[in-house]
């Protein structure tokens, strides 16, 4: 088998690693599976309130930890059965198989790799970030300075999840091939264990998670790499059957808005941000929390969502190129009846309208 292919399968299974492999098997042998990746949300999006007992069960950390600061929690008007503290698309695919889940926020590549097999799920908004979210952290004692560096070098590669499509991002970009390198199939909550056993070279980290590792590690020659790479879509999204049911899209137009609201408030109220999610959720120093929210950039929240998915389409078609996913259309992965919906519940500010 030639090196490339080998490189592919090693890619395509290294997402049923991530996901005990339970899901690709589903959705192989279930012909509902398919039919339900097929299907589209049915009817107008509801206009009025949830019904009374509506449920959802929401895995979005950082808005369960907004809604009551920001005296959101009183515009909630159904009932969030749990909030699951999940955040890695590999754990959100699964909660969407096992109905434990029925809205989540991820970057834009999940709903990618859930369509790949077979797990219909819908984007029902969108966040864009027009700035660099991940840096690339090295082992200690690396010798790795920029990303043309990698060639040869072993890279935390999580395929299912932004930071996977980062890597393919940089690579492309500094003009290497998936096969100039190894990718190490891992989740991103193992990147860290990893990268202090030095199992890998390097691997991308986001915040707080980056000032955490290199607090503890930049002594010992760990550092940063930047790259000016942007994973471009934050989404809510949600499985088909729960679309389907018009009481809980009801309930997902109500909670839509209380998103891009809260995230608008924690920019503009910092210090009680960053003591209520960075000190006290993530465990960071106050001094810390302040220099994370000091790299930040402001939210962004597309009227049109236009440009989200040619960014996603090219994003699922890097994917394909390297073997990961079958070639698809990402238009039906976004639930159009609610576009713009989180956009103008903001000041005008916060609206990208290009």
């Amino acid at each position: 088998m030639p090196r490339n292919d080998v490189r592919h399968a090693v890619g395509r299974r290294s997402f049923l690693a991530l996901t005990g492999g339970a899901i690709l098997g589903l959705a192989a042998c279930s012909p509902q599976a398919r039919t339900v990746a097929n299907a589209e949300p049915a009817g107008k999006l509801p206009s009025g309130a949830p019904s009374p007992g509506t449920e959802l069960s929401i895995a979005v950390r950082t808005t369960h930890l907004q809604l009551g600061p920001a005296g959101l929690r009183k515009d909630l008007a159904f009932t969030v059965s749990q909030w699951p503290n999940l955040s890695a698309g590999p754990d959100i695919i699964q909660g969407f198989r096992a109905h434990s889940i029925d809205l989540a926020a991820n970057a834009g590549i999940p709903p990618i790799q859930a369509e790949a097999i077979g797990v219909g799920a819908k984007i029902v908004a969108v966040q864009v970030r027009n700035h660099p979210s991940y840096v690339f952290a090295t082992a200690p004692g690396s010798d790795i300075r920029a990303v043309e560096d990698f060639r040869g070098k072993k890279i935390g590669f999580s395929q299912g999840q932004a930071q996977g499509v980062v890597v393919l991002r940089a690579l492309k970009k500094a003009g290497l091939k998936n096969s100039d390198v190894e990718l190490v199939a891992l989740p991103s909550t193992q990147f860290l264990t990893a990268l202090q056993s030095k199992q890998v070279d390097v691997a991308p980290l986001g915040e707080p998670t980056l000032t955490k590792y290199l607090s503890q590690y930049a002594k010992d020659g760990a550092r940063g790499v930047t790259t000016d790479v942007v994973d471009l879509l934050s989404v809510l999204w949600a499985p088909d059957e729960v679309l389907n049911d018009k009481a809980k899209a009801a309930a997902i137009r109500n909670f839509v808005p209380l998103w891009s609201r809260g995230l608008v408030w924690a920019w503009e109220n910092t210090d009680e941000w960053i003591d209520t999610y960075y000190v006290k959720d993530q465990g960071v120093t106050e001094a810390d929390g302040k220099r994370i929210v000091a790299s930040l950039h402001e939210p962004r929240f597309p009227v049109s969502w236009d440009k989200a998915i040619a960014w996603e389409q090219e994003t699922a078609d890097l994917m394909a190129e390297g073997g990961f996913v079958p070639k698809q259309d990402v238009s039906r992965l976004f639930d159009r009846r609610f576009e713009g919906l989180a956009a103008k519940v903001v000041p005008a500010r916060y609206r990208e309208t290009s």
